[in-house]
């Protein structure tokens, strides 16, 4: 059972294993808006059976995905509309084809290979968000409302904020990583993930609060420093492919110069070349 930290009035955090992601819950005056619902039917089940341990009675009234990764979004079944629960589910207004190109074939997968988990991954049914937001939408709670934007591609193409402006507090899904560096996954969008994340920054003050997708609540500073490096990598990708050095060439050609470790940033150069092309 996740302990849930209360890192704002009427907001709570739970941070789950496997892939230390981090499940966000606002109570509101008229239910539970929950965020993001993990990688499997079961996990989706820890999840409503901690709920309980908030103390509050209330039904989980809507669900936001904040993208279609499979670890934020595989459990979307056992709290949407052909659940018991029945919550619409909210999310980008590209993330069902997401997860039809790259998250089904990557169940397939899992259930596959994956043979200490198979029976589990074949229990999951992919479930696409009911509510698709295009910019920005609103979700009343009764006492508060929380603001979904969107602010442009980085981490995904469907990457879905969440402010909850009376406490000042973001939920900004993996656009941001504490726990390790950011994922650069193969449907990333390194070149235009710093704008994005500017986008944000520029919201933010010195006492807001800030849930990245995985890891511990960080602030303003936090996000500052971690946009420093991912324009880093954007200007990195850029100069290696104006000079022309070879897609296969460019994590060695960078060395050190790479503000995260070059294992994790094969996705970012690829998917980075063909932005430049």
């Amino acid at each position: 059972m996740t302990r849930w930290a209360e890192v704002a009035d009427g907001i709570f955090v739970g941070r789950y294993q496997p892939y230390d992601v981090n499940v966000t819950v606002v109570r509101g005056a008229d239910g539970l808006l929950v965020v993001d619902t993990r990688s499997s039917h079961r996990e989706a089940d820890e999840i409503r059976r901690d709920l309980t341990t908030l103390g509050a009675a209330l039904p989980v009234r809507w669900v936001v995905n904040t993208h279609a990764h499979f670890d934020h979004s595989f459990g979307n079944y056992r709290f949407g509309p052909d659940s018991d629960l029945g919550a619409p589910i909210y999310g980008h207004e590209r993330a069902p084809a997401h997860l039809l190109e790259y998250e089904t074939p990557k169940l397939a997968d899992f259930v596959e290979t994956d043979t200490e988990r198979s029976a589990e991954w074949a229990e999951v049914i992919i479930t696409p968000p009911t509510e698709l937001v295009a910019e920005r939408a609103s979700i009343d709670l009764g006492d508060r409302s929380v603001e979904l934007l969107h602010l442009g591609r980085g981490h995904t193409d469907n990457d879905l904020l969440l402010h909850v402006r009376a406490v000042d507090t973001w939920l900004v899904g993996d656009l941001i990583e504490e726990s390790g560096p950011p994922m650069y996954a193969p449907d990333c969008f390194p070149l235009e993930w710093p704008e994005t994340v500017s986008a944000l920054t520029g919201r933010l003050g010195d006492d807001t609060v800030v849930v990245p997708g995985h890891g511990t609540t960080v602030d303003s500073g936090f996000v500052a420093a971690q946009l420093a490096d991912l324009r880093a990598v954007a200007d990195l990708i850029r100069e290696l492919h104006v000079a022309g050095v070879p897609v296969e060439a460019a994590l060695g050609e960078g060395g050190d110069r790479w503000p995260f470790p070059a294992e994790g940033l094969a996705a970012a150069v690829r998917r980075g070349y063909l932005q430049a092309d």
